[in-house]
């Protein structure tokens, strides 16, 4: 079963492969189109899983399982946004004469076939099929159980919106069963690049199960660095947005490198206007002697795990360090 669906897509990915570029970039708006035109039973889809969800799993994992209707047209605006970059295939790298009339030039291509094994993140199937059309690759796909419902009719209307356009609905298919998971890992006849989302252990265990290339990655914590001649108002709202405005993101930050030469006042003012946005504060050693709970902030003593530590939640962890190369060390160490 899914072997014929490996073939399907694979066929539909050599047509993709040699579409212009305006063909991919019309199937792209099709996806953003059919998406709007599904967006009441997508939310509704989304809340049962959120329903089932609910207390099951941690707070970090549930903000991303969520899809209500504020953030689906933001991930709408996220597709039409890959439809306006520039085509990244047929474009030359390397253009070298490597011998009197011998020219050698390495140009870019679709990969083929895709299989992206990723968390419960619904937004995820929209962002992974958009890339993989403007890139001109098939892509299976397979989510966390808990998103199941929501990844199904994401799919569905994805592939609705391509078949009013010249790229084969094929071309995106979804897995539903940890059974698939395992099939997808030896079908390297005709998948091209295994993408996992998730753990070091889970990256290691597909990495270790299967002969197709793996595109992996590594843990690694988010830094902030407040330098000594900071603004002390644009640092504090930098801070304040990027560990906030969406804290279960990969990329919001975990630890707030303050130089200890504006440690003294610039210290109680970020964690007063964190502490103001619900923020817990895991202050080092040295914050807390320069601190002095002058003002009577409830701060929490920050531990050695604490700097290696991907909250997801609104924590942060905030060091002195004396300068910039100290800084450096700190975030080459942890991020």
């Amino acid at each position: 079963m899914l072997t014929e669906i490996a073939q399907k897509t694979r066929l539909a990915a050599q047509h993709l492969a040699s579409l212009p570029a305006i063909a991919k970039d019309v199937a792209i708006e099709a996806i953003a189109a059919s998406l709007e035109r599904h967006a009441t039973e997508i939310v509704a889809a989304n809340a049962i899983d959120c329903q089932a969800a609910e207390g099951e799993i941690a707070p970090a994992l549930y903000a991303r399982l969520k899809l209500d209707a504020t953030k689906l047209k933001g991930a709408i605006v996220g597709v039409r946004d890959v439809g306006k970059l520039a085509n990244p295939v047929g474009q030359i790298q390397i253009h070298r004469e490597i011998d009197t009339g011998l020219i050698m030039q390495r140009v870019s291509c679709p990969v083929g076939v895709l299989g992206v094994i990723f968390e419960a993140r619904p937004d995820a199937v929209i962002q992974i099929a958009s890339l993989a059309i403007k890139s001109g690759n098939g892509v299976i796909l397979k989510g966390g159980k808990e998103a199941i419902e929501s990844c199904t009719v994401l799919v569905k209307a994805i592939k609705a919106g391509l078949a009013h356009s010249e790229v084969n609905p094929d071309v995106i298919q979804l897995l539903t069963t940890r059974a698939e998971t395992s099939e997808l890992l030896n079908l390297d006849r005709y998948v091209d690049l295994i993408i996992p989302r998730g753990s070091n252990e889970f990256v290691k265990y597909v990495q270790d199960n299967t002969r197709i290339p793996v595109l992996g990655h590594a843990d690694g914590i988010c830094h902030l660095y407040i330098d000594g001649e900071a603004d002390f108002e644009k640092a504090i709202a930098i801070a304040i947005d990027a560990k906030t405005q969406y804290p279960a993101a990969c990329n919001a930050i975990e630890t707030l490198l303050i130089d200890r030469s504006i440690s003294r006042e610039f210290l109680p003012l970020v964690i007063d206007k964190l502490q103001t946005h619900g923020v817990e504060i895991r202050l080092s050693e040295l914050g807390h002697q320069i601190l002095d709970n002058e003002l009577h902030l409830t701060v929490d003593l920050a531990i050695a795990t604490d700097w290696a530590t991907e909250y997801s939640d609104l924590i942060i962890a905030i060091q002195i360090v004396p300068d910039l190369e100290a800084a450096i060390a700190h975030i080459n160490t942890y991020g």
